[in-house]
């Protein structure tokens, strides 16, 4: 075992460990589980420092498998993988998490779930840790569900809110579509390939051994995983629900964690998925059209913390698409970019949301002067996702923008353009009505946030504006020439016809959001008014929950029901039909338990006799030995 094995393998296990601690021990101190839980992701992010550090100065793959059990000729080993795209997302993962977790005990210090929060966030840790460096797919399948059980206890963790409750079983029923999806292709491609391993996989479906259009569907089945996990559409709707779990779970599920894990899982078996032209049309049109529906839906809501779950859901439409196009590093490099800019939005909307009490931003207003740094750090978050040079989004969003144009999609290209409009406008939208004019009713009591909330906004914000610059030519440590897929992607570097154009879209798109919500010289309600029906449908999110609501209970209820009387009444019936024969017949022969020996005897003669006959119909030449013919 090589010593990145071993560190990757213990940058997983410490949250674990710290999980143990204190659900065993230390539940009933407070401070010493958030410390223990702190302590030990910040261990895990220092382990992850050291495993990216001796990938970007040596490059090089480690991994190790431990002999598990073999079923029908399939070995089943646990095992690590650790290479360049493993060590950036457990840098990631863990850096997130540890600022997360910093700023979880300033959020959440008067909750009376203290220790139990913890616990779950690092919990939570593992089981994404545990996705990243696994190196075959029937452990990462174990881990996959691990993160779905560890967001259902975080989504749902004020369980006493019906809202927070119904938000959490959503999600987790929603994702079970997806993984079934998940499942099944693991399965097909594991069978025929006789093993688990992802790279023996890969290379089996390299050799040819299986046809296209069954590769086809492997690769449809396996990115289901992704479309529930990553809330692509149709399984988007649990993402914007999960906003009713504790704003620092909103960070964390929405920057490294759950939703990473998704294109995280894209992106190690890209090896599979690139040998499908067709299935990587398909994610990319998913792709595609999740960004700019999520973000139309964006333009119009009124609570902060959705109007950044919209966002996310756009931005995994991003990546996404990115993958499918086949711009691997592009798609990847946005999801670091994105972990950065995304998380600091949403623990900067958790500021304003601790000291105002209320998430409706027309209730907020004119908020920079009482809260300075939380507003100055969400403007950077702002900047960035809008893709305003140098902040770390313009440098991310425009390899995915040139990927797009050297693949020839035409049409994703402009609607990723069109996307990039959307997003700086109803980004500004939230920041001009928050931060800026006049106090709002919540406003007068408005304050900024203590140091421990307030710190880890001050470092997202230096990597939202820094982190973009791995990705800027001729460096010495570029992220397109440490992570990119093999030989079919060469990075093209930056485009400045691209980069001017997206510049322009982007500063649109925040010119309309200061005349509309600033200056005013268009009145936001006049615009409800003239957009009439388009307006209703946005507000309303499509009715895509609606519409499923109406299948489950008209389609769905109707098909269980009719399961239902088949069950109670064929199968049930059957069932109780053989108990009452059973009783019947018994009910009888208990009539011949006379006690008389002369009756059991004639019992006996009357049976030889009985049987006698039956063997002489089926075997006629038993006749002849009492002398018959």
């Amino acid at each position: 075992m090589g010593i990145l094995s071993m560190a990757g393998i213990a940058a997983a296990l410490l949250p674990f460990l710290a999980f143990l601690a204190i659900v065993t021990f230390t539940k009933k101190y407070r401070n010493v589980s958030a410390l223990v839980s702190i302590s030990a992701t910040g261990l895990s992010f220092l382990t992850a420092c050291y495993i990216l550090y001796s990938q970007i100065t040596a490059p090089q793959q480690s991994s190790f498998n431990i002999p598990w059990m073999y079923i029908a000729g399939i070995e089943m080993n646990m095992g690590v993988l650790v290479n360049q795209l493993t060590s950036i997302m457990l840098f990631i993962v863990t850096f997130v998490s540890l600022l997360v977790q910093i700023y979880s005990t300033g959020y959440m210090h008067d909750d009376e779930g203290y220790s139990k929060f913890f616990a779950f966030l690092s919990l939570f840790t593992f089981s994404m840790l545990g996705i990243v460096i696994s190196n075959n797919l029937l452990q990462i399948y174990v881990f996959w569900e691990l993160v779905g059980l560890s967001s259902y206890l975080l989504i749902g963790f004020w369980y006493f809110k019906p809202e927070a409750s119904d938000a959490a079983k959503k999600a987790f029923v929603v994702n079970r579509v997806g993984d079934f999806g998940f499942l099944l292709g693991i399965l097909i491609v594991s069978f025929r390939a006789g093993t688990f391993d992802f790279m023996k996989v890969i290379d089996f479906a390299k050799s040819g051994a299986i046809d296209p259009n069954t590769l086809t569907v492997i690769a449809l089945l396996l990115f289901c995983g992704a479309v529930g996990k990553s809330a692509q559409f149709p399984l988007h709707v649990w993402l914007p629900d999960a906003m009713e779990g504790p704003t620092p779970v909103s960070a964390l599920i929405h920057a490294a964690t759950m939703v990473a894990a998704g294109v995280f899982m894209v992106a190690r078996l890209y090896g599979i998925f690139s040998l499908s032209p067709a299935a990587m049309n398909v994610i990319a049109y998913i792709g595609g059209f999740t960004a700019i529906f999520a973000a139309s839906i964006a333009l119009v809501q009124d609570d902060i913390k959705r109007i950044l779950a919209y966002s996310t859901l756009s931005q995994l439409g991003y990546m996404i698409l990115a993958l499918g196009a086949g711009g691997f590093t592009a798609g990847m490099f946005h999801l670091t970019t994105h972990a950065f800019f995304k998380a600091l939005l949403f623990l900067g909307a958790g500021s304003v949301i601790h000291s105002m009490g209320t998430n409706d931003i027309w209730r907020m207003g004119g908020l920079h002067k009482k809260m300075p740094i939380t507003s100055i750090t969400m403007l950077i978050a702002t900047l960035a996702i809008s893709g305003i040079w140098p902040f770390s989004g313009f440098w991310s969003k425009d390899e995915i923008f040139l990927a797009l144009h050297n693949s020839g999609h035409t049409v994703l290209y402009y609607t990723a353009v069109v996307t990039a409009f959307m997003t700086s406008f109803y980004m500004f939208r939230l920041y001009i009505v928050t931060f800026m004019g006049k106090q709002g009713e919540h406003a007068g009591h408005a304050h900024e946030s203590p140091l421990s909330m307030t710190v880890p906004l001050m470092i997202l914000a230096v990597f939202s504006i820094f982190s973009g610059l791995v990705g800027m030519p001729g460096q010495p440590f570029n992220i397109s020439n440490f992570i990119y897929f093999g030989e079919m992607e060469k990075p093209a570097g930056l485009n400045m016809t691209i980069a001017y154009i997206s510049t322009a879209v982007a500063l649109s798109g925040i010119a309309l959001a200061f005349i509309i919500y600033f200056f005013k010289l268009v009145r936001a309600e006049s615009l409800k008014k003239v957009s009439g029906p388009v307006y209703t449908l946005l507000k309303n999110k499509y009715y895509v929950d609606e519409i499923y609501l109406f299948f489950i209970r008209n389609v769905f209820f109707a098909i269980t029901a009719v399961i239902k009387w088949f069950d109670r009444n064929i199968v049930d019936g059957l069932v109780n039909l053989t108990g009452w024969l059973v009783r019947q017949g018994g009910a009888q022969l208990r009539r011949t338990a006379t006690g008389s020996v002369q009756t059991y005897a004639l019992m006996i003669f009357g049976g030889m006799v009985v049987a006698m006959i039956a063997f002489a119909i089926y075997n006629p030449g038993l006749l002849t030995l009492f002398g018959g013919r």
